[in-house]
């Protein structure tokens, strides 16, 4: 037991310091690879000997519980906002306001001023007790579990740390991190951030830690609140210790002694904005003694002694020409906005988002209004604001369609969200996409046929729907460039072999909303046949396991198509027959629920979840209670665990023969 004890305190150093070298020191020592097997390492060993918990173990930044609510923490020292500026002669002015009271013989800290969220942590004798966000300054919320899942922050202070210290500073996420949790979002058909701001405020908001924890936030220290058992002469002094203390700051910070440097530090962070791999939207700067900071002290809710100096606004001014429609890959139809050019950013902007009909409604806004445009982000460009004040009379009212603007099918809404949709599969603005899916490794299984063939066969318009992808030929293929009569014939055989897929991956394979792969299986075990399942009502539907009144009306929603409906006799006419998936193999499995994870011997997880579905039982994603067998090859991963911490039976690929046999 003590050398179990011995090696569970081995890990967390080992995490700990790899931690501190990569997020304080930018001095990776370990690879990610090696850092994973050490935290899963790690993982193992508390659960199965939760005698040596810690709460400073760096397991916790796995996530915990989801809570119900945020409860309300009050700031021993207000949060303070800064005091914006814009322009060399108004830092100019500022710094004069320093020199007047405090001399001139004094320096300023240079840093950049985040696009993020601010927070505070609070270390009571080293250890992570609180952390809230601003509020309104004087209380934010106790946000304490998600904050733990970012990885820069450390749950313990390392050094000689003080026995109180409200640690100030920026949660942020990375650019590359936000465009994948937008691409994430629109495959689960979310709405998505509008920068990363609002994803990170949204993330570090989540009631379930979690969900935090896969947002890969970050977080930088840049000044504190009450400090006890501590003494700093300056800012700068301080900001260094905070390294010390295994608290991430930013190494793009400089100490400035005249007003010159200053104006040369803005122009050399502003150089380097765009390569940067966060959003920043200007420099702080704070006066460096923290006596000369005590002597100017604070106007209204800023600091006299600190201030943003702000990046020119990305912003213009234009007029509002129309507003065009687009189908997304989801149906989900978008209004873009059609602006007379301007520039923006040396960038000319003639188009820019308005995300949804609540943003046409809230902004008030009309074609031929005069607006104010941001590059979010600096990326995509968006309307801000109405100018009303520059209305003729001439103004119109914008209107969604109530058509598809691509195929002319009806658009469907909904009160659960904001979004018009359509919900034809066969729509060519939606086409692509749901090609793709239809033909999916998890869908109907299309071997050969990825991404960049659909592309180009619908290039070259040799399909334009679900069902034409059975009217190809080897002749046809063969017209295509580097496409030789055995590749061409083979293709045209894997797309053939598809006809008798079983009826699950059928209705996975339609891209109904809502309806995944579990969902799908539940729908084929429960009707059985595909004209059953195209007939069932709502109350039908409610009574499949799983499937609740969004589900159902979503999949009604579908099935009553007419466009759907015609796609589908269309592909029955080219010869598909979806097997029932109750009456092939028997039912050896009957009611017996199944988990698969690792590599196994001589069947794909595919073909392992298909042959158990065969017999009877289910395949689930994820281990729970109601798991009955967790079927395992080599490098299985966490979900071994959790079965053996829920003493879920283990078996072989061999064992699951015999069990059928």
């Amino acid at each position: 037991m003590g050398s179990v004890k011995t090696r569970i305190e081995q890990l967390r150093e080992q995490i700990s310091e790899a931690n501190y070298k990569y997020y304080v020191l930018d001095q990776p020592t370990i690879s990610d690879e090696k850092y994973d097997a050490l935290f899963k390492e790690l993982l193992e060993l508390e659960k199965k000997h939760p005698e040596f918990a810690d709460l400073t173990s760096p397991t916790h930044k796995v996530g915990g519980a989801p809570l119900e609510r945020f409860s309300k923490y009050r700031h021993r020292q207000p949060m303070l906002s800064l005091q914006n500026i814009y322009s060399e002669e108004e830092l100019t002015e500022f710094y004069e306001r320093w020199t007047g009271v405090i001399g001139d013989k004094f320096s300023v800290v240079g840093e950049p001023k985040f696009d993020g969220l601010a927070i505070e942590l609070v270390y009571e004798n080293g250890l992570l007790t609180v952390a809230s966000t601003r509020g309104d300054g004087e209380t934010g919320e106790n946000v304490t579990n998600n904050v733990k899942t970012i990885r820069s922050v450390p749950l313990k202070l390392r050094g000689n740390y003080p026995s109180l210290l409200e640690v100030r500073g920026e949660i942020i996420i990375l650019k590359e991190d936000f465009e994948k949790i937008n691409k994430e979002r629109a495959k689960a058909q979310e709405p998505l951030f509008a920068n990363p701001r609002n994803a990170a405020a949204g993330s570090i908001r989540q009631l379930d830690p979690q969900v935090t924890a896969k947002r890969h936030l970050d977080l930088f220290c840049h000044s504190v609140g009450t400090i006890e058992g501590a003494n700093f002469k300056t800012h700068w002094e301080m900001v260094k210790m905070f390294s010390q203390w295994g608290l991430r700051t930013h190494s793009l910070k400089r100490e400035l002694k005249s007003l010159k440097e200053i104006q040369n530090f803005f122009l050399e962070v502003e150089e380097q904005r765009e390569s940067l791999p966060y959003e920043i939207d200007g420099i702080v700067l704070k006066v460096n003694e923290l006596n000369n900071q005590r002597e100017l002290g604070f106007v209204a809710r800023s600091p006299r002694w600190a201030v943003a100096y702000k990046f020119k606004a990305q912003e213009g001014i234009t007029e509002l020409k129309d507003v065009h429609f687009q189908v997304g890959r989801t149906g989900v139809i978008t209004p873009v906005a059609v602006l007379e050019p301007v520039w923006i950013g040396g960038v000319e902007v003639k188009s820019a988002t308005l995300h949804n009909e609540d943003q046409i409604k809230s902004l008030g806004i009309k074609i031929h209004d005069t607006v104010v445009v941001k590059r979010a982000g600096d990326v995509i460009p968006n309307v801000q604001s109405v100018i009303t004040s520059k209305r003729k009379g001439k103004e119109k009212a914008i209107h969604f369609p109530t058509k598809c603007p691509s195929c002319g099918d009806r658009v469907v809404t909904s009160e659960e969200e904001v979004a018009h949709r359509c919900i034809n599969v066969a729509c060519p603005a939606r086409l692509a996409e749901t090609l793709k899916h239809f033909a999916s490794k998890r869908a109907m299984n299309i071997e050969g046929l990825g991404d960049k063939w659909i592309d180009i066969l619908l290039e070259k318009k040799l399909i334009r729907h679900f069902s034409s992808l059975y009217d190809l030929t080897p002749e046809m293929l063969q017209t295509l460039e580097r496409q030789g009569e055995r590749s061409a014939q083979k293709l045209v055989d894997a797309i053939q072999k598809t006809k008798n897929n079983t009826l699950d991956r059928f209705i996975f394979a339609l891209g109904i909303r809502f309806v995944g792969e579990r969902t799908a299986e539940l729908l084929a075990l429960h009707f059985g046949s595909l004209k059953s399942f195209l007939e069932a009502k709502e109350e039908d539907l409610l009574k499949v396991e799983e499937v609740g009144e969004k589900v159902a009306a979503a999949i009604v929603q579908f099935t009553t198509d007419k466009k759907n409906r015609s796609e589908i006799e269309h592909l029955l006419e080219k010869g598909v027959r979806p097997k029932s998936i109750k009456t092939h193999g028997g039912t050896a499995l009957q009611g017996l629920t199944f988990v698969i994870t690792g590599t196994l011997p001589s069947l794909s997880r595919d073909e392992a979840a298909d042959l158990i579905r065969t017999h009877g039982g289910k395949v689930t994603g994820s281990v729970s209670k109601n798991t009955d067998y967790l079927l395992v090859g080599e490098d299985a991963g966490s979900k071994l665990t959790k079965a053996r911490e829920l003493k879920v039976k283990e078996i072989s690929e061999a064992e699951l023969k015999a069990l059928i046999r």
